[in-house]
């Protein structure tokens, strides 16, 4: 069973200047068929370097992220 977001995840319109917010939302179930997160929809290597990642580089990935969601869920169905 998949869990269910409380809301979508979004990523407001910023530079990368802007200091990347994490997007975990503690619910850390890694799915098997995508190598996602369930709650945060990022890969473990993705996690597991968070903290000393670039900041642009962040911004990338959390520009990602909401398309993964949405396939995730999209193949959920």
């Amino acid at each position: 069973m998949n869990p269910v977001l409380p809301h979508p995840l979004t990523v407001a319109a910023t530079t990368t200047d802007d200091p990347a917010p994490s997007p975990c939302i503690n619910v850390c179930v890694m799915d098997a068929a995508t190598g996602w997160c369930t709650g945060c929809f990022r890969t473990i290597d993705e996690i597991a370097r968070w903290s000393n990642t670039a900041n642009p580089t962040k911004w990338g990935v959390l520009q990602d992220l909401e398309a993964r969601e949405t396939q995730f869920f999209n193949a959920s169905k």
